[in-house]
């Protein structure tokens, strides 16, 4: 065993940290946040997210986690008395459920079995035959089962309801997938600091369009810390309501020049080039990959050997290579294990740990050609690559 092992996260968040970002840190310790120089960064910041999310609308800030966002998208836009759909096929789609249960509202769910993507068709047709409802929740990418959802399809049916907005979880959908909020008619969309913008966990996001302002401003729920409205009038002043995360706020607008000086699609396609060679990768092991019908870029889960379980791979990779992978969650903890490829990753990072997992494969007595899933990955990257 070697001296020294250097942990490395392969996890889908917190992700492996632009150094960039984290430098522009070290001169922001005494930096008041009511200050004009911190009112411009703030700013930039605000424009640059709206580059990020690929949107015109408002981008909001907020120190949290996602989610936060993810509950003040429940109490800003419902009412008490009001209705909302939920589309869910894992944990996280679980949480839009649990935070509507938490505000007394009634959900209707369309629930996929985990492993597949939501029945976009199923949540057209409730929204056709059960409504009203002031609002439909979904995830862009279910990361507990590495799975991304048709949002386009179902954001193009909820543009015809002009009561009803589209809340969009895009946690790890944002910067490793296509999203078109403006054209797509996705009407909240939310984000998260640790996720593809490769800074440390404490910031929230979430993009809001004028037709969820409208509605915003009739919803009677309670709110104080997450009030949208409240933050959109600081914000447009380059303040916050309350006192921000400032050194994640600098370190974030390091981040951002980043990815618009990298290119958002180059960021999405990095994200897509790295699961695409994953997945190919898997396969050649013999390994069956968990979500084989629409996969997400974000990462990608991958089902344990027959009779083996996924924490003692995840352990031995730990352990043996300083590699932090995913287990699964909930009833997929110790079947599965997740692969991120959102954020500050590239292809050498992807094959080093394709190796590692052979390695570890092998000893814990599963049958591995050393090589073959690291040479499918090249040969796929050979291919795949400009």
């Amino acid at each position: 065993m070697p001296g020294i092992i250097k942990e490395r996260l392969f996890t889908p968040g917190p992700t492996p940290l632009l150094m960039e970002a984290q430098a522009r840190t070290l001169t922001a310790a005494n930096v008041h946040h009511r200050t004009e120089a911190f009112r411009r960064i703030m700013a930039e910041t605000l424009e640059l997210l709206k580059y990020y999310f690929n949107t015109k609308n408002d981008v909001l800030v907020f120190a949290s986690s996602g989610t936060g966002a993810m509950e003040g998208a429940v109490s800003n836009l419902i009412s008490p008395g009001e209705r909302i759909l939920v589309g869910t096929a894992g944990k996280f789609g679980e949480r839009w459920l649990g935070l509507a249960e938490a505000y007394g509202i009634e959900a209707v769910k369309v629930e996929s079995p985990y492993g597949g993507p939501v029945d976009i068709e199923a949540m057209k047709q409730k929204l056709a035959s059960e409504g009203p409802f002031r609002a439909v929740y979904i995830q862009a990418t279910e990361t507990s089962t590495a799975v991304m959802n048709d949002v386009q399809s179902l954001g193009e049916a909820v543009k015809n309801y002009p009561a009803t907005c589209l809340v969009v979880d895009a946690i790890t959908g944002l910067g490793t997938t296509d999203l078109r909020p403006d054209e797509w008619g996705l009407d909240i969309v939310i984000g998260g600091s640790q996720k593809a913008v490769m800074i440390p966990p404490g910031l929230a996001f979430a993009s809001i369009s004028e037709k969820a302002w409208g509605l915003i401003a009739q919803a009677k729920l309670p709110r104080y810390y997450f009030d949208f409205a409240k933050e959109r009038k600081n914000q447009a002043k380059g303040e916050t309501a309350y006192t921000p995360a400032t050194t994640l706020i600098i370190s974030l607008h390091a981040a951002l020049e980043y990815i618009k000086q990298l290119g958002r699609e180059n960021l999405i396609a990095n994200a897509a080039l790295l699961a695409s060679l994953t997945r190919e990768a898997a396969q050649a092991l013999g390994l069956r990959l968990f979500a084989a019908r629409s996969p997400a870029n974000a990462a990608t889960a991958v089902c344990a050997p027959e009779g083996m379980d996924s924490g003692a791979i995840i352990k031995e990779l730990r352990n043996r290579f300083g590699a932090i992978v995913a287990n699964g969650q909930g009833s997929m903890k110790g079947k599965i294990f997740r692969l991120a490829h959102l954020g500050y990753y590239d292809v050498v990072d992807l094959f080093a740990v394709l190796a590692a997992l052979e390695i570890v494969l092998l000893k814990l007595g599963y049958k591995v050609e050393l090589g073959s899933g690291v040479r499918a990955a090249q040969e796929a990257y050979m291919h795949q690559a400009v």
